[in-house]
């Protein structure tokens, strides 16, 4: 801080003497009315100031260390055209610079994105500064665009110790404003029944362009050829209508025109991934008598909310005689005529367990059954020793339909292990279950004398004990035991009870992913794996891998070790493209994959501006500076108060602190001025005397 200080040439005493004196003598000429008093009075004055000598006092600065943090966007929007390129240019240019400025530190700080993270550089920028207590300038390299922009300013910058505050210069890797088209999806259904139809809405936004310009949205489904929908206005909603053939997953890609000039074409599609799911599967269960098994069927049934359930137990055959009068029967009779004549097409699956005729229902209704398997129905026989009695289902029309065929003395007991069968291993029923050696034992079966279908259980001497077959449209399994309730008693002796019968069920109603032949492709970071399944031993094969551009690739499909009917593929892909359909088809299946957004938040908005982040440099006193335009400025320190850029230029204000006890002193009167003076006034003094 400048003071104003006092250097006499002579002792204070005296030119309090000296001052005296001349007042006296003054005074006197007043008095006597001599001429030239006030002449003489003001070269008294003059020459007491100068023997005074005033100084003005400025204290000795020494320049401070300072921190400049240079924070360098590295996220993968950076990526686009040549916003790398200038980035890294903008960085060596300015590390180079302040290796010949005294004093000066570079924090360079690179900032990564992706993985869903999107761009923080202000979050990066609050977690540095408290680590830099020199700090005097920012200076940020970015395309401009953060998804997590400031609340407030940090008071580090605004009201830093040093009082001033701390410049935030914007380098921007472009050559000025762009503009970029995406494609957001405004709605769009998680779940829709399958056989219904999805409606999507959606709109294209023009950013750094005016809305209203001509669109033209094209769509693509699954593994079909793109479709125009019509040409649009950007900036208004659309709606798009889709019609789901079948259960599980469909893939929708839509693409919008490009925008002359943008910035990416990589925001131009978006994906929609429509969920197709069935009506609230029904199933009628059936118990011939109470057991263990009903329970766990119920329980299993009950516990899956897309299921209704329909359960009845037989408790009292027609045939039973005793003395209780009909009316005091609190039992519901059996609908057969409904469940069976009139409503049996409203079932998805009808489960038989432990079922035992007695003449409970006629012919024709065990034929609407075999009938209802052939038009598509699912059917479960879970047998025990009632097959081998008369009048079995066996012995109905029911046997056309049936798996497996039993004998009267086919019976057998004694301890057996259940284990998957040779296909059992592949099969998606019984695949990758809990290893066998940890499943509990089972105490009764029936051993057939002929089979037809595949066995996926046995026991570990060979008889079968699930078996499966397609019959017409449809799908019957049979289990030749009826003691998996064993499995639920106790914790030593469980098996994959639930999931077994889960899997047993859903394969029943045709369920896509139980499908014994499928194709399955998907993403995994930037590889693509494909796996083929088989219930039957498979040679290595090719795949067609179509990518969204129409380029086809072969990739070598493999067998796994040890897991027979079963082959792999894995092949890098180094331009994704996503949220494009990708096809995969091996023989005659056909599957579709895409790959998701690594950075879905980032993608949102491509451009480089300078109107997100330009406000908070301008705020701060900060440059904003075009790298694509300009090049890198030139780094200079500054001095005082001044702008801190310029042309070609931005500045860094210097830190200086005064030396303690160190001053430089400038003379307000020196005698260069105090001798004219005093003889001018001394010369007019005495010529108005004379």
């Amino acid at each position: 801080m400048t003071q104003i200080g006092w250097a006499p040439l002579l002792p204070v005493w005296m030119l309090l003497v000296l001052g005296a004196l001349g007042l006296l003598i003054t005074l006197i000429g007043f008095f006597t009315h001599l001429r030239g008093t006030g002449l003489r009075l003001l070269a008294l004055l003059v020459g007491l100031l100068w023997l005074a000598d005033p100084q003005l006092r400025h204290p000795i600065l020494q320049s401070r260390p300072q921190d400049v943090l240079l924070l360098v966007d590295r996220t993968p929007s950076m990526n686009i055209a040549n916003r790398t390129a200038l980035a890294d240019q903008a960085v060596k240019s300015l590390q180079r610079q302040v290796g010949s400025l005294q004093g000066m530190s570079l924090h360079v700080v690179d900032v990564p994105g992706g993985h869903g993270q999107g761009t923080r550089l202000y979050e990066a920028m609050a977690r540095e500064i408290p680590g830099l207590p020199d700090l005097a300038a920012v200076i940020m390299v970015t395309d401009g665009v953060d998804q997590f922009p400031l609340t407030h300013l940090p008071a580090a910058l605004t009201n830093p110790p040093g009082g001033a505050p701390v410049p935030l210069h914007l380098l921007v890797t472009a050559r000025g404003e762009e503009t970029d088209r995406t494609l957001p999806l405004l709605s769009a259904p998680p779940y829709t029944l399958a056989g219904k139809d999805a409606h999507i809405r959606f709109q294209t936004e023009d950013i750094g362009a005016y809305e209203g310009a001509p669109v033209l949205v094209t769509t693509r489904q699954d593994s079909g050829a793109a479709q125009k929908l019509g040409e649009v206005r950007s900036g208004q909603p659309m709606d798009l209508t889709v019609h789901l053939t079948h259960p599980g997953q469909t893939l929708v890609e839509l693409s919008a025109s490009p925008l002359p000039g943008e910035a990416s074409l990589l925001n131009n599609h978006t994906l929609v991934r429509l969920q197709g799911v069935r009506d609230r599967l029904r199933v009628l269960l059936i118990s011939g008598v109470p057991n263990q098994s009903a329970r766990v069927w119920r329980q299993l049934l009950k516990a899956d909310p897309s299921v209704d359930l329909v359960h009845f137990t037989i408790l009292r055959s027609p045939e039973m005689e005793d003395d209780t009068p009909l009316s005091d029967l609190a039992l519901i009779p059996f609908p057969t005529h409904e469940l069976f004549e009139q409503k049996i097409r409203s079932f998805d699956l009808i489960i038989l367990d432990g079922f035992q005729n007695h003449n409970i229902l006629p012919d024709s209704y065990l034929h609407n059954i075999a009938e209802f398997v052939r038009k598509g129905g699912g059917l479960l026989v879970v047998a025990g020793p009632e097959q081998t009695q008369p009048g079995a289902l066996q012995d109905s029309p029911l046997d056309s339909v049936l798996p497996a065929h039993v004998t009267p003395d086919s019976v057998q007991t004694g301890i057996f292990h259940p284990r998957p069968s040779r296909l059992g291993q592949r099969h998606p029923v019984t695949l990758d279950l809990p290893p066998a050696n940890s499943w509990g034992p089972w105490f009764r079966l029936l051993r057939p004398d002929r089979t037809h279908g595949e066995t996926l259980l046995e026991t570990d001497h060979g008889q079968p004990l699930l078996i499966l077959d397609q019959v017409g449209q449809g799908r019957v399994a049979m289990m030749l035991s009826d003691q998996i309730w064993l499995w639920s008693r106790s914790a030593r002796n469980s098996g994959p009870q639930a999931e077994l019968l889960r899997r047993l069920a859903h394969w029943l109603m045709k369920e896509p992913e139980l499908e014994e032949n499928r194709l399955k492709a998907y993403f995994k970071g930037s590889t693509l794996e494909v796996t083929r399944f088989s219930t039957s031993p498979l040679p290595p094969g090719q795949a067609e891998v179509t990518a969204p551009d129409g380029h086809t690739t072969s990739l070598s499909l493999t067998p796994v070790g040890g897991k027979e009917g079963i082959l792999t593929g894995r092949m890098a892909v180094k331009d994704l493209m996503p949220d494009r359909i990708w096809t995969v088809r091996q023989g005659d299946l056909v599957t579709c994959t895409a790959a998701n957004r690594e950075n879905p938040i980032e993608d949102k908005d491509l451009q480089a501006t300078a109107t997100l982040m330009g406000p908070v440099s301008r705020v701060l006193g900060g440059a904003t500076v075009w790298l694509g335009r300009n090049g890198p400025p030139a780094l200079r320190q500054v001095n005082g108060t001044g702008s801190l850029f310029g042309p070609g230029w931005i500045g860094v204000p210097r830190h200086q602190v005064a030396v303690a006890g160190a001053t430089r002193s400038r003379a307000l009167f020196p005698g260069w001025l105090a001798l004219p003076l005093l003889l001018i006034l001394w010369g007019l003094a005495w010529r108005r005397e004379g």
